[in-house]
């Protein structure tokens, strides 16, 4: 018996042994998510950086049928800021778990503005788990996991995304040394107490000088700079401390430097001089005349020193002394003169070095014990509303204490604060676990979202920007006036005064409206992705130890706050896992 073979031979055979054929693949991209990012310091605008980035995406994606309907831009954020610490690109890691999202692939501008270092190899294989595909341009299409070419490639695209960084980073550090060395260059950030920031010219860049850029010079502030004499010439006398001299200054009703420009010193009360006020003044090498740079630096340290794909935050911390640069040249008018204060510096170390009870410290040496303090910078006195001090009894209790004598004289809490007000960590430790394990279980996460999302609607960061915008509009409205008068015939030498007075509110308060930030209400769905991110609560309360504890409330942002008259702790928190918008690097 013979049996009669197909034409197709290959079609029976494949068909007796159970092979199915699949047809080559197109490339058929179908709907498409966009995902781009743009830092503050960026020479670029946020729109303008959206634009060039979306149109790359859409070139790249469309000839192969991709349709772009759905986009995440994040900005503001550092190309170092790991994706789950993004509020955006988070928002888009959280999408990969709804089975109804509509699109199936993902598709970036520029890779290495969205990767940095590891970054990519931690965050391909989620969107392979959940079937969504990444085209990348600089691989030429998408990204496939099976070829070792793509991620040899992409490794190598993050490590260069990093070293771009650190260059642009080092070059522009350089350039900023050699400006202070060589011209004084003022480079910006708050005039020291005793000076104020004006006009010095055009700025010697031709192109910024073409868009109105001006250069800023330190000049004497004849209002303060008597009184940085006289905190100088007081020290030097060798008989007063920075407490004493603060003291003094206080008796006196000088007001503090944040008493003086309070719109530029909005996170402090304002409340009278502290011999830490005293003690920056007289550290502070810029009085001689010449122009000091980098006595602070930024400093990327880990988040979580046990999981490093948590990514850094950035600290200020001091400079070595190889890392200070100092003018040629005087740059601005001196308050003092080198020798006398070259002289204090002298009388700091020996009195450091001699060991008086109420030495002032040059440099800030004092090592932390061994012993763990888990509200540690959380606790505030409901009466003056400073941080309370952290300090152990009898090698077993630990308390919180705020204590009367450290408040400026004449501050309005004095007359209400006890000596000290004391708080026992005991008493707080275990109703704060109970309640944090009551609102992050899992029967209570979706009413604890729903609450934080509520608590957004709370009015106050816009009354502070309608407040600045009312400053800056009474400050044009008096420059009319006065441009009125001098058209009606009023003598402008007589004006000169309060004109500039004027330009200096309008000034300030332009400068404050640009610095405050745009309102950034965080969705259901981001807030979840936070509280997820976050690690298991009640398994943490329950395990106890103390740093893990410390670090648990960091990151729910706990504040406390201690009423000693109704002998009560109000705790709030805050989770703070979506805010990684980390200053420094593109």
């Amino acid at each position: 018996m013979t049996v009669e073979i197909s034409p197709n031979p290959w079609a029976t055979l494949d068909e007796l042994l159970g092979v199915e054929v699949v047809d080559a693949r197109r490339d058929d991209v179908g709907p498409v998510a966009f995902y781009g990012r743009c830092s503050t310091e960026d020479n670029q605008d946020p729109e303008t950086s959206h634009a060039w980035q979306f149109g790359n995406a859409q070139k790249f994606v469309e000839p192969l049928g991709g349709v772009l309907i759905d986009e995440f831009f994040d900005i503001g954020q550092s190309r170092s800021v790991p994706w789950e610490r993004r509020p955006r690109a988070a928002r888009l890691l959280e999408s990969l778990k709804d089975p109804n999202r509509t699109w199936t692939a993902l598709v970036v501008g520029e890779g290495t503005r969205c990767w940095f270092g590891n970054q990519f190899s931690l965050i391909a294989p989620r969107f392979e788990a959940y079937g969504v595909d990444l085209w990348v341009p600089e691989l030429g299409g998408k990204y496939d996991p099976r070829n070792p070419s793509h991620k040899m490639l992409m490794s190598v695209l993050g490590g260069m995304s990093e070293s771009e960084r650190q260059h642009v980073q080092a070059r522009v550090r350089a350039a900023m040394d050699a400006q202070v060395v060589n011209e004084g260059r003022h480079q910006g950030g708050r005039a020291p107490y005793g000076y104020t920031v004006v006009d010095g010219g055009p700025h010697p860049n031709p192109r910024k000088a073409a868009e109105g850029y001006r250069l800023r010079i330190l000049a004497v502030d004849d209002e303060t700079a008597p009184v940085v004499r006289r905190i100088f010439a007081d020290y030097l006398t060798g008989e007063l401390g920075d407490r004493a001299i603060a003291a003094r200054l206080n008796r006196d009703g000088v007001p503090c430097p944040s008493a003086h420009r309070p719109e530029q010193n909005r996170h402090r009360p304002g409340d009278g001089w502290q011999g830490s006020t005293v003690r920056a003044i007289l550290d502070n090498p810029r009085y001689t005349g010449y122009a000091v740079f980098g006595r602070w630096r930024k400093f990327e340290t880990l988040l979580d020193f046990d999981d490093v794909a948590a990514g850094h935050v950035v600290k200020f911390r001091r400079s070595t002394p190889d890392q200070v640069v100092r003018s040629r040249v005087p740059a601005h008018p001196d308050l003092v003169t080198v020798e006398d204060f070259t002289q204090s510096q002298l009388l700091r170390r020996s009195r450091a070095a001699g060991g008086m009870r109420g030495r002032a410290k040059l440099e800030r040496t004092r090592v932390r014990g061994t012993r763990p303090y888990i509200f540690r910078g959380l606790v505030r006195c409901g009466i003056c509303s400073r941080r309370m001090q952290a300090a152990t009894i009898r090698k077993s209790h630990t308390y919180y204490r705020c204590h009367a004598r450290t408040l400026a004289p004449g501050s309005h809490a004095l007359s209400e604060h006890p000596p000290t007000v004391n708080l026992a960590e005991e008493v707080v430790l275990e109703p704060l676990n109970k309640w944090l394990c009551q609102i992050f279980n899992r029967q209570s996460i979706d009413r604890t979202v729903a609450g934080m999302v509520a608590s957004q609607d709370d009015p106050s960061g816009r009354s502070s920007r309608e407040v600045v915008k009312k400053r800056l509009a009474d400050a044009e409205a008096k420059l009319r006036r006065f441009q009125a008068a001098i058209a009606a015939g009023v003598d402008p030498v007589a004006l000169v005064d309060a004109i500039n007075e004027t330009e200096e509110q309008r000034a300030a308060a332009s400068a404050e409206l640009n610095g405050l930030p745009a309102p950034n209400l965080a969705s259901a769905a981001e807030l979840q992705a936070a509280v997820d991110s976050l690690a298991d609560v009640t398994a943490v309360i329950k395990e106890g130890e103390p740093e893990k504890l410390a670090r648990l409330y960091g990151e729910l942002g706990i504040e406390l706050k201690y009423d000693k008259a109704k002998e009560a702790v109000y705790a709030t928190t805050s989770p703070r896992v979506l805010s990684g918008c980390v200053r420094g690097g593109t």
